[in-house]
């Protein structure tokens, strides 16, 4: 009987926890380029970031605009996509686990590459 209970405990608790929760990071990692290859300025929600280089942007459901200054001015944008872990709850049955990843913003995700075209 006890080890009949453990499954089950065990299947309630992997139902209730979201895949793209457990298995992805809260940012996504992008590199971002600029055409001219010099070093520009990107302001995200606050925090400024040095490109070109692999910056860590913290995944939204919100699209993203990248915006620069400095000796390249321009933009970029990607679309906010949803991750392929969270397919797995949707295939698995786990409405809850899903419920789980949407609320904490880890079911999306950016292109992983940006190149800012520079006026």
């Amino acid at each position: 009987m006890n080890k009949v209970l453990c499954v089950a405990l065990a299947i309630v608790f992997l139902s209730l926890t979201g895949c793209a929760t457990i298995l992805t990071d809260k940012t996504t990692k992008v590199n971002v380029t600029t055409s001219n290859g010099k070093a520009a300025t990107v302001n995200i929600k606050g925090t400024n970031y040095q490109v070109p280089g692999i910056i860590n942007i913290p995944k939204s459901k919100d699209d993203l605009v990248l915006k620069t200054s400095g000796e390249c001015e321009g933009q970029a944008f990607s679309a906010s996509k949803i991750e392929p872990t969270f397919w797995i709850n949707i295939i698995s049955g786990g409405a809850f686990g899903s419920t789980t990843d949407l609320a904490s913003d880890k079911m999306w995700k950016y292109d992983d590459n940006m190149d800012i075209k520079c006026k």
